[in-house]
């Protein structure tokens, strides 16, 4: 234990992170395992690049970016029909399975728990878990199939993620036979000198690595493996907040597979050209999306000859890829984001400090940046009123109370 105490200190001495072990006399024995087995897991060198990162300019990209193609769901005609089968061929067959990312808590909305677990306000008191499950299995059923449900949950909430479904019987699922669960990563927080954080149980304060994390969780936690062994092709993966998400979907499937692409999106068109969304399109030949800050007053009023928006397809979360489009992008390295956050900490007298301000960094990579990877991606656009009513907010625009009457106007149309 003292050799690799020994160890652990010339590691934090080299990189400028001898603070991490200053708590550590005054933790017990499992909680000081801890703390050294997650110092000996820090890459310090990308922490270290990371938060120098964080001191530069942004600079704008010299990517080429051009308009992406789309289809419109309710323009495809005699097409509808002709891609509604191929998709139900391949439901039918057992080969999609759905991933939902639920690794936040419902903070934001005043919630003491997982997001999932977010009770919107329906008469019926459903929450957002309930409410796709129900979405998923009565599609299924439809093509008397069960879709494998696959929840990313998070250190933070994954047990009482586990709890809520056991509560509820998981919602007609078997646990770990059609219905699993596995944790994103994370990166340590740091503060604003590069110092790494410690939180308030003495261990290092983490953060989830966003949702450009899925890729590579799913890949460390055997989720692939176990997918290859089910026999499953196709992936979808969206958020646990869109209480209208349509994941089983053989029209969307069939556009995907006519258009021989290993992955797609679904988006909704912007609601007017000065919305701040971030929206799809081509860099340098390759799909991607460009967020709302790059786009040039003149690119987003741009028009095509039919006068709809060349920069128009709002970018919802809702994507499809094939199984092997998901292990490709699970061993390429995204690149980080940075966010500047409040976070509770203990400084180095042994002190809680509780910021009023941001104070810290966390690092996060976004699912759309492994777009590059692919060579080609169908865009598919639906309607928000039908397929897109995200829960973030307490009040206002995309708040319980916009996603109840969106819910509530389709269902009882």
């Amino acid at each position: 234990m003292e050799e690799r105490l020994e160890a652990i200190k010339e590691k934090l001495k080299k990189y400028g992170q001898e603070h991490l072990l200053n708590g550590y006399e005054n933790l017990d024995e499992k909680k000081q395992k801890v703390l050294l087995s997650q110092i000996e897991n820090i890459d310090f060198d990308l922490i270290k690049s990371l938060y120098q990162n964080t001191a530069k300019e942004i600079k704008k990209s010299d990517a080429k970016v051009e308009p992406i193609e789309y289809l419109d769901k309710y323009k495809l005609k005699d097409k509808f029909k002709y891609y509604q089968e191929i998709g139900e061929k391949e439901i039918k067959q057992g080969k999609l399975a759905a991933v939902t990312m639920a690794g936040g808590q419902g903070t934001r909305l005043g919630h003491n728990g997982p997001k999932g677990t977010f009770d919107i306000g329906l008469d019926s008191h459903k929450s957002l878990f309930e409410l796709l499950s129900e979405n998923i299995k009565n599609e299924a059923k439809k093509y008397n199939v069960v879709v494998p449900w696959f929840i990313m949950t998070s250190d933070e909430n994954n047990e009482a993620t586990i709890e809520f479904f056991k509560k509820h019987n998981f919602f007609g699922y078997e646990y770990n036979k059609n219905i699993f669960f596995f944790k994103q990563g994370k990166l340590p927080m740091v503060d604003t000198e590069g110092r790494i954080l410690i939180g308030e149980d003495g261990l290092i304060k983490q953060a989830a690595d966003g949702h450009g994390g899925v890729y590579e969780a799913l890949l460390k936690n055997g989720m692939i493996e176990k997918m290859k062994q089910m026999g499953i092709e196709w992936i979808y993966i969206g958020g646990v907040d869109n209480c209208l998400a349509k994941i089983v979907d053989p029209v969307f499937m069939g556009v995907t597979i006519d258009k021989g692409v290993i992955g797609a999106s679904k988006s909704v068109v912007k609601a007017n050209p000065k919305e701040n969304v971030g929206v799809f399109c081509k860099k340098n030949g390759r799909p991607s999306i460009i967020e709302y800050t790059e786009i040039s007053p003149e690119m987003a009023e741009a028009v095509d000859k039919n006068g709809e928006l060349l920069y128009g397809e709002s970018n919802i979360l809702c994507h499809v890829f094939k199984l092997s489009a998901i292990e490709k992008m699970a061993v390429e390295p995204l690149p980080y984001h940075s966010a500047f956050k409040k976070a509770t900490y203990i400084d180095r007298t042994g002190n809680v400090v509780v910021p009023e301000t941001p104070n810290a960094y966390k690092f996060e990579a976004f699912l759309f940046d492994a777009f590059g990877e692919l060579d080609d991606m169908a865009v598919f656009r639906v309607k928000r009123e039908e397929e897109f009513a995200p829960v973030k907010n307490a009040t206002g625009v995309d708040s319980p109370e916009t996603a109840r009457t969106l819910y509530n106007s389709l269902y009882k149309k």
